[in-house]
């Protein structure tokens, strides 16, 4: 019988409530468990919990906590066969991705999942989530990261949250789904990363300054300026369509020197979540081409800030950084 280690972390599926709205609570999740008969039957894995402290909303997530879970999979990956992150769903996709670059070598299942309503109330998804995340822990096919939600397996660094109130809380816009749970649960052998060879490697995070910035009609660059200094690492910014900006857009060239000089490495992503960056296919993506940004083609933005994390925590130089961002090192983009 395969053996799943489920981390719970926090997040809304093992809220209960309180006079304050939901929240999580110390030791109420794992006796809710124990009160799914399911989670017991014949065909199950077995499983164990870890619940990890504090528990958290996932919108107080930080680095840190990011390390945390990745020691707990380090740690215990020779004794379980996959691992289950419980998480809540507001920054799931960040930690996905996060994972997805700081366990090298991964050759077990790890993934995330959660719930839009909690454990405790009567219509929830949790179960279905949980029961399903349980069974592709133990499944051989996955040597990934990966998060399943609303029916669909997806890769953890191609997820983005799209549904604030939606059981289909995630999308996966520019991959297609690892697997599809109906009947049964139908995996897309083609869309699976294969098993990678040599041992697991953890490669912990530090808090490296990084911003991201969302351009907008009649955004004024200038502003931004003050915060180019010395100390800033990495900068996400969300263009528009395929990574133009708006024709004043030449500002921003000095301001992206600055930062440049300082150390600093510039990502474009685009705020269509579906498509890819092309800098220098239109006039008003060539200023940042010229100033030297990198293309993000089609990552997400939870991506491309967890790149820029684990690529800075390699003590890396920026001109190799530049080039790993623009290389697809855990499936996390389309070159």
């Amino acid at each position: 019988m395969k053996k799943i280690l489920m981390i719970y972390t926090g997040g809304t599926i093992g809220m209960v409530r309180t006079e304050n709205g939901y929240a999580p609570r110390a030791g109420y999740f794992s006796s809710a468990l124990e009160a799914l008969p399911q989670l017991r039957a014949e065909g199950m894995p077995d499983w164990e919990l870890r619940e990890t402290s504090p528990l958290l909303d996932s919108s107080n997530m930080t680095v840190a906590d990011w390390n945390r879970i990745a020691r707990v999979v380090a740690e215990e990956y020779d004794s379980f066969d996959g691992f289950v992150v419980l998480h809540g769903t507001d920054t799931m996709a960040y930690t996905a991705s996060a994972l997805s670059f700081m366990l090298e070598n991964l050759s077990k299942p790890v993934v995330l999942t959660g719930s839009q309503i909690p454990l405790c109330e009567l219509r929830s998804d949790a179960s279905d989530n949980i029961i399903s995340s349980l069974l592709i822990a133990a499944d051989d096919r996955v040597h990934e990261v990966c998060l399943y939600f609303g029916g669909s397996l997806l890769r953890g660094n191609r997820a983005t949250k799209f549904s604030a109130d939606g059981l289909i809380a995630f999308i996966s816009p520019n991959y297609p789904a690892l697997a599809q749970a109906g009947i049964s649960i139908r995996f897309d052998a083609s869309a699976l990363l294969p098993k990678p060879e040599g041992k697991l490697r953890l490669q912990t995070l530090e808090n490296v300054p990084i911003g991201v910035i969302k351009v907008f009609p009649g955004i004024q660059f200038s502003l931004f300026e003050s915060i180019m200094t010395e100390k800033l690492r990495g900068v996400v910014i969300e263009t528009f369509g395929a990574g133009n900006i708006p024709g004043d857009g030449q500002a921003l060239l000095p301001i992206i020197r600055r930062a440049f000089e300082g150390g600093a490495v510039l990502t474009v992503c685009s705020q269509c979540p579906q498509g890819t960056v092309s800098l220098g296919a239109y006039e008003t993506s060539s200023a940042l081409k010229r100033a030297g940004a990198v293309n993000g083609f089609d990552m997400t933005t939870e991506a491309a800030v967890a790149k820029l994390y684990y690529l800075f925590s390699r003590g890396l130089d920026k001109e190799l950084i530049k080039l790993e961002m623009e290389r697809d090192l855990r499936g996390e983009m389309t070159v």
